[in-house]
């Protein structure tokens, strides 16, 4: 995919080396005039959108592994927030006790009494959704890097995925 950097606006023929008082990468870039007759670079008139047509062709499985590591990891740290944050609302609420309160009543056992806390306490929790985030971290990675490779096979068999852009 490519972007369309700053162009000239003048009537002069591009040649294949630089125009005198442009620097050699202003040179490189050649203006195409789009459908509607303007150069590729310039404003839409007011009140007139312009429509690029772009093809995803490939997309780089280092930078999909990178940029799909970066966001598992923050959706982990959320979800490890979100379990503590949701264990302190229930216990704040008495939801536990209660809980344990019940299963006590119905078990009726006097020499081992139930507590909740033995299998739910804060620690417990905790470092369970930690250890489901780092399984999240590894496998979304890995799959997202997947997907990059299994799309670069098949968008070298049907051509990509056709994308069109409003400037509104």
């Amino acid at each position: 995919m490519s972007t369309a950097g700053p162009t000239s606006t003048s009537a002069r023929p591009q040649g294949p080396g630089p125009r005198p008082g442009q620097g050699a990468q202003q040179a490189s870039q050649q203006t195409r005039p789009t459908p509607q007759g303007r150069p590729a670079g310039a404003p839409a008139p007011a009140g007139r959108s312009r429509r690029v047509k772009l093809t995803v062709s490939r997309i780089d499985p280092w930078s999909a592994m990178k940029m799909s590591f970066l966001i598992s990891v923050a959706l982990g740290i959320a979800g490890v927030v979100m379990v503590a944050v949701l264990w302190m609302i229930l216990s704040g609420m008495g939801v536990f006790s209660e809980v344990n309160r019940l299963v006590g009543t119905i078990l009726q056992d006097s020499e081992n009494p139930f507590n909740l806390m033995d299998f739910l306490g804060f620690g417990r929790v905790l470092s369970l959704s930690i250890v489901i985030g780092v399984i999240d971290v590894i496998l979304l990675t890995a799959l997202s890097t997947l997907g990059a490779f299994l799309y670069n096979i098949c968008s070298s068999l049907v051509g990509g995925l056709q994308l069109t852009l409003t400037d509104d």
